[in-house]
């Protein structure tokens, strides 16, 4: 399997004028109402977020409709312009449930063909008026919640445990064992039948929980049970989001060396800091083209997209761990202080590399798509 496929026109990797303006748009936005230094008051919020931020991020740019059809509600952009916004918030330490809403339950929608689900979820996924999120869709083991029939309908027993927004979201597509095999679900979540606990993570920016289902009533989505697109969807929403964070840590460390002054002359003048930035900034660029290789692979529908999505999973959880671990030695004492936000990007590099597999695993994971085993790599 070659990395590159004739479906992937070099052009499409380039990006556009529209995209250009929508990224000025959304940098001036969050650097107005949602930058790292709004995160902590967006946190101690009830929902985590400012709920006033996230219905203009809806209503105002359109984010979360870029990806969707315009039939249902959407602008009918692409995820290309969709992983624009992606790479903004990541910069910006966007704390809303951004990833789970508009990525992988939207994907997950689009992907399983039911136009009924459609029509009845993405519009209020578009204007911002509905979270979303998934459980039960990593792994191809048997689900571990399973979709009982009853007289009424399905209900679903069982558990996902770090479920994304798992406390918060208005809707959960679940991944659940029938006796046929798996398949997908579609759940609003009760008090009565799902009881959901939240967990205390290292990144609060991006809330987990887990979720209980006891009996809790359900609908079917689609035929198939397969959520491999969407789950590869996150991985490449993610990586743009990593190479978002990535580049603030550069900047910000550059901007703070050129500053800082030690023995009469700025600390970025000395050759060693100039080494290690370079390499952030080599790291950052491999980073980039990883991820929007993957971005390109989810818009178009590549058969790639497994190989490009691992790829970029591994490239960019890497280079966001290289470019925060330099943000905070290069700020020197206060980048190891709480009131600096150099540590919110610490915990979301930490997190965020073990989100969807670690980046052993999609090694593994690209030996295997590749025809590589240990066998033939000796």
């Amino acid at each position: 399997m070659h990395l590159r496929h004739p479906e992937i026109d070099p052009q499409l990797l380039s990006e556009t004028e529209e995209q250009r303006q929508l990224r000025a748009v959304l940098r001036d936005f969050f650097a107005e109402a949602s930058g790292p230094e709004d995160v902590r008051k967006h946190l101690a919020t009830p929902r985590g977020y400012d709920e006033a931020v996230w219905g203009r991020l809806a209503g105002e740019i359109g984010v979360h409709g870029l990806a969707i059809p315009e039939e249902y509600g959407g602008s009918g952009f692409t995820f290309a312009e969709l992983a624009v916004a992606l790479e903004e918030s990541g910069r910006a330490l966007y704390c809303a449930p951004l990833l789970p809403t508009v990525v992988l339950a939207a994907q997950a929608l689009l992907d399983a063909g039911d136009r009924q689900a459609c029509e009845r979820y993405l519009p209020r996924i578009a204007d911002g008026t509905l979270t979303a999120t998934v459980a039960g869709f990593q792994g191809d083991a048997a689900p571990a919640i399973s979709a009982e029939p009853t007289g009424s309908g399905t209900v679903l027993r069982g558990a996902a445990d770090f479920v994304l927004d798992g406390a918060g979201a208005n809707l959960i597509l679940v991944r659940a064992q029938t006796p046929d095999g798996p398949r997908v679900f579609a759940c609003e979540p009760a008090p009565d039948t799902c009881v959901r606990t939240p967990h205390r993570v290292l990144d609060e920016t991006r809330r987990q929980a887990r979720v209980e289902f006891h009996g809790a009533p359900a609908t079917p989505v689609g035929e198939s049970g397969n959520t491999a697109v969407a789950l590869d969807a996150g991985r490449a929403g993610l990586a743009a989001e990593q190479v978002g964070g990535s580049g603030h840590a550069l900047d910000a460390t550059a901007e703070f060396v050129a500053q800082r002054h030690q023995f009469g002359r700025a600390i970025g003048s000395f050759q060693a800091v100039k080494h290690r930035l370079a390499d952030v900034l080599v790291a950052l660029e491999a980073a980039r083209s990883a991820a929007t290789y993957a971005t390109a692979c989810v818009a178009l529908g590549s058969p790639q997209l497994p190989v490009a999505a691992s790829a970029a999973a591994a490239v960019c959880s890497e280079t966001f761990r290289l470019a925060t671990a330099e943000y905070v030695q290069l700020h020197g004492g206060i980048g190891f202080t709480w009131e600096h936000p150099a540590h919110l990007y610490v915990r979301r590099a930490r997190s965020a590399e073990v989100l969807f597999g670690t980046a052993e695993q999609h090694r593994a994971r690209l030996a295997a798509l590749v025809g590589l085993d240990q066998r033939s790599a000796a």
